[in-house]
């Protein structure tokens, strides 16, 4: 589990690397971000196991779930980068950029406060906090994401 937190850490501290820096062609930045957005939906669906009582409750996974979802919820954004278009992202995320940024933030608060819930090990705590972060998942999925 320290690998995996670890791990998360240091690929949080590239993405406050210049765009530029990080991805040489555009096809990297699009799978560095639906790399990291298949990490963050493996973390939220255990943790959305546990809210939904479709898993039995770990405080300790549940904490260590909550940790990584709060840190790689800030990374997926840096591969939005100009020409790194693809099927599932809509034109909208460039020419609404502000609405996207927005949302991309509003799920960025929600997982830390999922997170903080998660460290709490309490139950009601994480299943209070589970609803609206999955709904800002949603609403930029609804505005942004290809059907």
């Amino acid at each position: 589990m320290n690998k995996m937190l670890t791990a998360a850490a240091l690929v949080a501290a590239f993405a406050a690397l210049p765009a530029q820096a990080q991805f040489a062609k555009a096809e990297d930045a699009v799978a560095y971000r639906q790399g990291a957005y298949r990490v963050l939906a493996h973390h939220f669906g255990s943790l959305g196991a546990m809210a939904n009582d479709k898993a039995p409750f770990d405080a300790a996974r549940a904490a260590a779930d909550g940790e990584v979802l709060a840190a790689l919820a800030k990374l997926p954004a840096a591969g939005f980068v100009a020409g790194a278009e693809s099927k599932a992202a809509k034109p909208a995320i460039w020419t609404e950029a502000d609405k996207f940024k927005q949302l991309d933030q509003d799920l960025v608060s929600a997982a830390g406060k999922l997170a903080e819930a998660a460290k709490s090990g309490d139950l009601a705590q994480i299943k209070a906090a589970f609803g609206p972060t999955a709904k800002t998942c949603k609403a930029c999925h609804d505005e942004f994401r290809q059907k």
